[in-house]
């Protein structure tokens, strides 16, 4: 259930976004995707769950294409791809019907990420760390094996960060691939098992977080001073 990028490269107009990327996202393993703004983090993660065609290269979900089975990838569209004058449940109702997911799912998926107390409210009501979970249930629904969050914390509160952390590790030992694109490098030095760290759209960084921490080193201050190599 690995996610595997192959020869990858995205361009916009003269700028190249994605440059000849080449890596896997483990099965089983909460996966930090780091970099600067404007290294590629968000495109990348976008192709990854066949959002996105690239120019050249290939992307496999599970030995798949990417996009071919949209029940493989579950994406994290963040809070402003919600209609806010739909309530919660009619929100994840319009997301199952699109996959011919039946309301039992939407209820599990409801206590999972506590929403219970906020189906029926419209989502303009809610808070953006409510819309956050909500973008997460979303995602969540299909329950696919490998699920893409794009920076996930943003709105989130202490308790929701503190319930976010136990998601994705949950997730990931439930065999699931599980990969974030985040900046808080010390949630990244929390929960990630592996990470993948881009320069300019190319792989500067790559393998097990704890491997590539020197010995003795706190991983968060490691991590800060490896992405200010990439200013």
């Amino acid at each position: 259930m690995t996610i595997d990028a192959v020869g990858v490269t995205k361009s916009f107009g003269r700028r190249r976004a994605v440059d000849g990327v080449t890596v896997s996202f483990p099965a089983g393993a909460v996966t930090a995707l780091l970099g600067l703004n404007g290294a590629g983090k968000t495109t990348l993660l976008r192709i990854l769950g066949g959002l996105t065609r690239p120019d050249t290269g290939t992307v496999t979900v599970c030995g798949t294409p990417a996009g071919a089975d949209p029940l493989l990838s579950g994406f994290h569209l963040g809070p402003a791809a919600m209609n806010p004058g739909h309530t919660v449940h009619r929100h994840l109702r319009w997301l199952a019907a699109l996959s011919g997911i039946g309301d039992a799912r939407i209820d599990e998926v409801l206590a999972e990420t506590g929403l219970n107390d906020h189906r029926a409210q419209r989502i303009a009501g809610l808070s953006l760390g409510l819309r956050q979970r909500v973008a997460v249930a979303g995602t969540l629904l299909a329950d696919p094996p490998t699920v893409l969050f794009d920076e996930p914390l943003n709105g989130l509160d202490v308790p929701g960060i503190v319930w976010f952390r136990s998601l994705v590790r949950e997730l990931a030992d439930r065999g699931r691939t599980v990969v974030v694109a985040t900046h808080l490098l010390g949630e990244v030095a929390l929960t990630a098992d592996h990470i993948v760290l881009l320069r300019d759209g190319r792989v500067h960084a790559t393998g097990d977080l704890g491997q590539l921490t020197p010995a003795g080193a706190d991983t968060r201050e490691w991590l800060e001073s490896t992405l200010l190599e990439c200013a």
